[in-house]
């Protein structure tokens, strides 16, 4: 069977699939299992296939290509506005078969299995971090309750909940403090798999020479620099730095409408991981601006002498994020010398 355009419309067991022809023109709607599926595929002749960038589309998308068919990812909202009338699982496959033809359309790289595994150990190891802060801020707001306030701050309540334990002349049942002995138990096993978690994703940024590269930059350390390998690749899909700064959230929003140009905060669309780690290594930077290449030193202190410390913090993020894209693209190590971004407008 030929066929000019393929539509996949994902599920966890089942999937939807619309072909069309030259004319574009719906020629077979079919439903099939995950191994139908690649049973079908593997006999078809088609041009193209599309589906939607979600959770299994990288693993189906290699085993196409295995097949020897051109497979694109796209993100779901872009497929959106081709969803004509209602809305049912055939005719989101239509619309995927319809807008992976577009040629402005964007489409998301496919990742390679390494890329996976270092997606997998972030993944991880966000769940744990967010568990580890929940516990933390459970044992301040119990011990609150009873009349005892710790600073904030995970040190603070590691160095202080096991004298709170062995305090016998604070006010606390017994039934409490073997309840916050469990706390602290969780707290420390919590601390130990981050740790290792740590390890592992250190290991691997010495192991990968780009990871080894992107540590170079200021504010970029092991955890920054395998989170964006993962996430990206090479970079080779974005143009320039710039788009690898708005995919991240780094840019302002845009409002304009009469010939009048109006730029608001910046849109905080893509990978909130990604951004929270540039924001949260741009905040390190700034804290040590004083030990930073007079280049950079001088772009923040201009910087902060007519924008707010938030402010130029952001625009720095957004600057790094530029900088680890050239770092990628162009193979070479950071230079501060030769730091030629142009100030970003804040």
């Amino acid at each position: 069977m030929k066929l000019h355009v393929l539509g996949i419309d994902l599920g966890k067991t089942v999937f939807h699939l619309v072909g069309l022809d030259s004319t574009g023109n719906v020629v077979i709607r079919k439903r099939c299992s995950r191994r139908q599926l690649l049973a079908f595929t593997a006999n078809l002749q088609v041009q193209l296939i599309g589906m939607e960038s979600c959770s299994g589309s990288h693993f189906l998308g290699r085993a196409l290509r295995e097949q020897g068919h051109q497979v694109r990812l796209m993100p779901a909202q872009y497929v959106k506005p081709y969803v004509q009338t209602n809305k049912s699982d055939y005719l989101d496959a239509e619309a995927i078969a319809e807008a992976v033809q577009r040629p402005r359309m964007r489409f998301v790289p496919i990742k390679t299995e390494e890329q996976l595994d270092l997606q997998a150990l972030h993944r991880v190891r966000e769940r744990w971090v967010m568990r580890r802060t929940a516990v933390v801020n459970q044992i301040r707001s119990l011990l609150l309750e009873r009349g005892l306030t710790l600073p904030k701050g995970r040190s603070h309540v590691e160095q202080l909940l096991p004298r709170i334990l062995e305090d016998a002349e604070l006010n606390l049942s017994g039934s409490f403090r073997v309840l916050l002995a469990q706390l602290g138990v969780e707290l420390g096993q919590l601390s130990g798999r981050i740790a290792e978690m740590d390890a592992a994703i250190e290991q691997r940024a010495r192991e990968d020479e780009s990871c080894r590269r992107l540590t170079t930059i200021p504010g970029v350390g092991p955890v920054t620099a395998t989170a964006l390998i993962a996430a990206i690749g090479n970079g080779a899909a974005f143009r320039k730095g710039r788009d690898l700064a708005a995919w991240v959230g780094l840019v302002p929003r845009e409002c304009s409408t009469g010939g009048k140009q109006k730029l608001l905060g910046i849109s905080k669309r893509g990978n909130v991981y990604l951004r929270r780690l540039f924001v949260q290594g741009a905040r390190s930077v700034l804290q040590q601006r004083h030990r930073q290449a007079p280049g950079l030193g001088s772009w923040l202190a201009q910087l902060l002498a007519r924008r707010h410390q938030n402010v130029v913090i952001v625009a720095l993020a957004n600057k790094l994020v530029r900088t680890a894209w050239a770092v990628l693209c162009k193979n070479q190590i950071y230079r501060a010398h030769a730091l030629t971004v142009p100030e970003i407008s804040v």
